[in-house]
């Protein structure tokens, strides 16, 4: 009835290299090492569900869900990939992991919770003890 030959095929799912722009799936690909670009510090790197997309998630810190905003929730699947579940309500008693770039002391915060404000401050004391090494700092003299 209608006209099919001349239309594009549409993608069964939106870009993926916008989405995981989105969701802050950033990070480098292995090799490279698992660091922060912006503050340097270590951070625990994932495979996202967008082929060739890996985040940044922050090491050791495991929270519950509901007090996460919304877009901010990471998973782990059974897989080991990591999954952002968006604007989904979480389960009663669900934990999930938070992306490095919402308490990375070098970018601007997002509307974060209270508790990730005093994370974001403690990397900016870990970042600082990296880079910002006392004047009388040196190794001792060997002789």
């Amino acid at each position: 009835m209608g006209d099919t030959e001349n239309t594009a095929n549409r993608p069964d799912r939106p870009d993926s290299a916008l989405q995981a722009a989105l969701e802050g799936a950033t990070a480098p690909a292995p090799p490279a090492p698992p660091d922060c670009p912006h503050c340097a510090l270590p951070q625990d790197r994932y495979p996202t569900l967008y082929d060739g997309h890996w985040v940044l998630l922050e090491p050791r810190i495991v929270v519950p869900a509901h007090t996460v905003p919304p877009r901010r929730r990471w998973i782990l699947t059974a897989a080991g990939d990591a999954m952002n579940l968006w604007d989904a309500e979480p389960l009663p008693g669900t934990q999930c992991r938070i992306a490095h770039r919402m308490v990375c002391p070098y970018l601007q915060p997002e509307d974060p919770p209270l508790w990730a404000t005093a994370l974001r401050e403690e990397n900016e004391r870990k970042a600082q003890r990296l880079f910002n090494l006392p004047d009388d700092w040196g190794l001792p003299d060997v002789g």
